[in-house]
């Protein structure tokens, strides 16, 4: 069984795998060591990867090191099953490539939009060959609300809302169809723009904001909340047949 973490700024992420079929997710508020520990002893891990937005997590991986035929950290060094394109590929997000590795996986030999729309929206492309070629970033919804609050003294802090409107009757429904809408106009247009040059894009959003983005957006496009995992998956096994990368 593959084990995949994802360590992020205040929690970790845990995926497990068999034969390629993603079997369970847990998070943990806990440590890395002791919540990794309880899953090694309860499942039977042979091969794992880490990533991580922090810093290099030994501990963890002196553990994993102990616990499984072999581990890999996901960095730049890691080899990938996709061309990394993008001109500055040691600024790029892990999390970036690893989302487009994974809809690639779903999606093999074709023009894809990977769509994250977290605390910044990312737009990323691979194409039909395998290759990332880069993408745009965006602020997301919150850092949009955030920033209206912030830079200006008189406007409120505000959140996600279903109930939405196109003219805002009210400052409070002004700010929110403001964000919520630009965004949403923002991601149609992207697509359709994209689309003129590729009509048989597929198109994948993910991330903390992207279910109400795929239920209100109006391009055909799939919700994969797991992408990342997956893409984490397929660098390890990708990783798995060259021995002497392993540990």
């Amino acid at each position: 069984m593959n084990l995949i973490i994802d360590i992020g700024n205040t929690k970790i992420k845990a995926s497990l795998f068999q034969d390629g079929k993603l079997m369970h997710t847990l998070n943990s508020d806990q440590t890395d060591t002791e919540f990794v520990q309880e899953i090694t002893d309860h499942y039977n891990i042979t091969h794992a990867i880490v990533s991580s937005v922090r810093e290099f997590p030994f501990d963890l991986m002196d553990l994993l090191y102990w616990k499984t035929k072999s581990t890999f950290f996901f960095d730049m060094d890691l080899p990938v099953p996709i061309d990394n394109l993008y001109a500055s590929k040691n600024t790029l997000g892990y999390d970036r490539l690893a989302a487009c590795i994974g809809a690639n996986a779903i999606y093999p030999r074709k023009n894809i939009l990977v769509i994250d729309a977290g605390t910044a929206i990312t737009f990323d492309f691979v194409n039909c060959k395998g290759q990332y070629e880069g993408g745009c970033i965006s602020p997301g919804l919150s850092m949009r609300f955030k920033a209206l609050n912030q830079f200006t003294k008189k406007l409120p802090l505000l959140s996600l809302n279903e109930n939405y409107h196109l003219i805002g009757k009210n400052t409070e429904e002004a700010i929110t169809g403001g964000v919520q809408n630009g965004i949403i106009f923002e991601i149609d247009s992207y697509i359709t723009n994209l689309k003129s040059q590729y009509t048989d894009l597929e198109v994948l959003l993910t991330g903390g904001d992207a279910k109400f983005l795929h239920k209100n957006t109006n391009n055909n496009s799939s919700y994969e909340p797991n992408v990342l995992a997956i893409g984490l998956n397929h660098i390890l096994d990708f990783n798995i047949s060259k021995p002497s990368n392993n540990k």
